[in-house]
């Protein structure tokens, strides 16, 4: 079973909600925290990560929080799980890092590779703005459309 990490399934539910505050209305963690239901103490780490990335900006003061670097249009779903999980390696043999000393005689080696890059490119086509939209995923129309 394919299964994505925490960390990158409640980043992209936070920056979800960042983006409800673009452009003007900092989101505090706190807010996050309770509309999606995580550990402020997770979230910190996790949002700690994204503003590294550049994804997000920090707001100190009353009135802070968090806010998106650029346009939720701008911000791909890809971009974020990167950000924070690197890049997609199905299995063991597509990590960078692990490395395969089968990776040139693998018979099933290019088929992980190939499914790896359709799902990155998948998750590079859907953008905040679509989650905000409530765009189909799949499809070219939006929810309610």
């Amino acid at each position: 079973m394919l299964k994505l990490s925490t960390k990158g399934q409640y980043g992209v539910r936070a920056m979800f909600e960042i983006a409800r505050g673009y452009p003007e209305h900092p989101v505090a963690i706190r807010e996050i925290a309770e509309r999606q239901d995580v550990s402020v103490a997770y979230l910190e780490q996790i949002l700690n990560t994204l503003r590294k990335a550049g994804l997000i900006t920090s707001v100190r003061g009353p009135g802070g929080g968090y806010l998106l670097s650029r346009s939720p249009r701008e911000i791909s779903i890809g971009e974020i799980l990167r950000g924070l999980d690197g890049p997609v390696a199905l299995t063991a043999c597509q990590d960078p890092l692990a490395g395969c000393v089968r990776a040139d005689g693998c018979v099933t080696s290019l088929l992980w590779k190939a499914l790896g890059e359709k799902i990155e490119g998948f998750l590079d086509q859907m953008t905040l703005h679509d989650l905000l939209a409530g765009k189909k995923f799949g499809s070219e129309r939006a929810v309610g459309a």
